[in-house]
Parts: C-alpha cells; structure tokens; sequence
C-alpha cells in the first residue's frame, strides 16, 4: 500500500533532521515543516541555533506544542554539538544522551540519517501492531520491546516507514479505513468489530 514510504520531515541535513524530529513529538510533521520552512535556509548548524539563544528559538517555534520545553533543548542540544560532531553519535545510549532525544527519537534519527535497522514505534505503529494482534501491550515503550523480540532485525528498516504510513493514512485511530482495508482478514480488530455489531 506504501511502497514508498520515507520520513515526511522536511531537512537539508543530519543536525537539521535530528532538530525536526525533536520538534515533531506531539506535532504533526506537516506542522514541523511548516515551522522550519523559513528558518531551515538560514540555520544549517548547531552553532547557528547557539547564537539565537532560547527565547527567540521559543518566537520561531511557538506555533507547535511544548514549544518552551523544545526551544530550551533545542538549544541546549545545539549547544553540545557546536563542540562535538553529530556525525560521532551512532548508537542509541551515545544519541539519548542529548537533551529531549528519547530511544524513540534516536531510532527515527539513525534509521534515516544512517539507515540503520530500527523500527521507531510511535502511537500509529503501536496501534496497528495492536489492532493485528502481533503485540498485545499498552503504551509503545511496551511494544517497542516487543518488536526487538518478534521481528527479525533485517525487516525493521522496512517496516518502519510502512507501518507509519499504514497507521497514519489508512488504519486511523477514530475512523479506520476498515471496509477497504485489503488485510481484512488477517485482522482481528476488524472481525472482532464485524462480530460485535451481528
């Protein structure tokens, strides 16, 4: 159904991509881009966003949730990489030692940036897996466990961005796509529904 799926943030470069993921948490990504459609032209590195200072890092950004929180560890994160090399950071323990990047931030980042195998698993992610019955758990820290254990590390990368897009455009939280759904059958939270309302 998606075939082509990739990460939908806009950016020019590895610091640019670790800072719009930052941003997106509670976000949408076309809200992210919206946002970082101006100032993405003029600041490429860490040092540029250290020279704006948190304040007006907060003007730039306030149109997403949490923007206080994000802007003071945006800067903070762009703070520590003005001395050290992003391109240094490759695994998930050195990444979450950034301020706001969570295991889930760093899987996006090394997914993308580096085309590691990570399954980065957000809300969408976690209810599809849930709604097939792959996982049966409740909150995406839980199936994110889950998933290192299920699938084999050479599907992750793959599954990554289709499963986002699956969740995100087809298999919604409030008003899933069900009737043309083409894995019907190999759904339970459809056929459960079908039973419930026979």
């Amino acid at each position: 159904m998606f075939p082509d799926a990739k990460v939908e943030l806009d950016f020019e470069n590895d610091f640019q991509l670790l800072i719009a993921v930052l941003m997106s948490a509670q976000t949408t990504d076309k809200q992210v881009n919206r946002v970082n459609k101006n100032f993405f032209q003029h600041l490429k590195k860490p040092k540029d966003w250290v020279k704006l200072w948190v304040k007006k890092i907060e003007k730039m950004i306030n149109s997403i949730w949490f923007f206080r929180m994000k802007a003071k560890n945006i800067f903070n994160t762009s703070k520590i990489l003005s001395n050290k090399e992003l391109e240094n950071f490759n695994t998930i323990s050195e990444l979450i030692e950034l301020p706001w990047v969570w295991i889930k931030t760093a899987k996006v980042f090394l997914s993308v940036a580096r085309w590691w195998q990570y399954l980065a698993v957000d809300t969408h992610v976690h209810r599809v897996l849930n709604r097939f019955w792959i996982v049966n758990t409740n909150s995406p820290q839980k199936t994110d466990k889950e998933v290192e254990r299920i699938f084999t590390k050479e599907d992750l990368w793959i599954l990554h961005h289709g499963l986002i897009f699956f969740g995100r455009y087809h298999c919604l939280a409030r008003k899933p796509k069900c009737e043309e759904c083409p894995l019907q059958k190999n759904c339970n939270f459809f056929n459960i529904d079908n039973k419930n309302k026979k």
